[in-house]
Formats: C-alpha cells, structure tokens, sequence
C-alpha cells in the first residue's frame, strides 16, 4: 500500500493559540491556500480511497484535495481525529500558562488521550486499511499528533516516541509504502515545498 499522509491547513485557533483537539476549527484565509496548494500538489496522483478526519478543518482540506479526484470515495472517520484533549480543549496556551510557543504535542491533560490510547487508536486503524487497501494508494487527512501517532506506527516505534517525531506542518506531505509485513519505506516525509 502507498499511504499518503498530510494535516489540515493552518485554523483560526492554531493562529490564536487555541488548543483545539475534538473541536472542529474553522480554516484561515492562509489554511484555506494551504488546503488549495496542496490539493495541486496532489492533483496527478492515483488516489484510491480518501479517509480523513471528520473534524471540519481536516474534512474542508480533505474536500479541497478530493476536487481533483472526484471518483474516489472519501470517507470521514473519527478514528483520524485528532488526540482528544479534554479540560484543554478551546481554551488558550495562555490561558493554561503556556507560553503561546509551546508545542503541546507532547504533553497532555490529566483527562484527555493518553500518548498510548492515540498510538492504539492508530495502530488498529492502519492495520485494518492495510488490509483492506493492502494493493492501493490511500490518503489519510489527519491532525498534528494522530499523524504522529501513525508515523509512530509505520516505522515500529513506542507510543511514547509520538512526543520525540517532530511536528508536522500544517498541509505537509508524508508519502510510505507499507507492504503486506508492514515493511516500510518513506519516500516523503514532512514536505511543504508546496507551500513555498
């Protein structure tokens, strides 16, 4: 399988700081150019099947590129949402006493997703895509840390290890091939070229 893996464009909270996790952000002016830039970015390749997250800034960026391949089925799943961040969630870094800077990637709040229930949830989905689309490409429309959490996935790591992967742009691109023994290869990891 060719799994395709990209991030929703930049969101007004993303710009104002906001921790967003379940809720559904809305697009920027600039997301919304980043969800068109990569759409062209991706208009030439063979897509197969489409499943994004169903939280609106994935699902709007997911739109964007599905324009160009307008035969392949897309799918809005809950299982690509991002990590959930309970107490978190909709309030400012500034507000938790973070500094607006601060990556919260690899922390989380005494009620939200533990780093390992998002690897599980990862795992479990992309093995059961593997085997349905073990001869297609897919693409995955995700978040920051369940995109982490699949990369984690891809190339053997602990749960643990989605805090150490870097962060991924907003409408970056990951490109692996996973074979049926779940080898893998990345060919494209966290490029924005696109953007530029």
């Amino acid at each position: 399988m060719k799994l395709i893996i990209t991030r929703h464009g930049e969101t007004e909270e993303n710009a104002a700081g906001i921790i967003q996790g379940h809720l559904p952000g809305k697009l920027s002016n600039i997301g919304i150019v980043q969800a068109k830039k990569v759409a062209l970015r991706l208009k030439d390749e063979k897509i197969d099947f489409i499943y994004s997250s169903d939280l609106a800034r994935t699902s709007d960026t997911a739109k964007e590129i599905a324009k160009f391949h307008l035969t392949v089925p897309i799918e809005f799943v809950k299982e690509l949402r991002e990590k959930y961040l309970g107490e978190w969630q909709g309030k400012s870094k500034t507000e938790l006493g973070f500094p607006k800077t601060l990556s919260i990637a690899g922390i989380s709040p005494k009620d939200g997703e533990t780093f390992e229930e998002l690897f599980n949830r990862a795992k479990k989905f992309l093995y059961n895509i593997l085997t349905k689309h073990s001869k297609d490409t897919v693409l995955f429309a995700g978040h920051n840390s369940i995109n982490k959490a699949l990369i984690a996935v891809i190339t053997n790591k602990t749960p643990d290890a989605i805090k150490s992967i870097e962060n991924l742009h907003n409408t970056s691109i990951c490109i692996f091939e996973i074979d049926e023994d779940k080898n893998h290869k990345t060919c494209v990891f966290n490029c924005k070229e696109h953007l530029d």
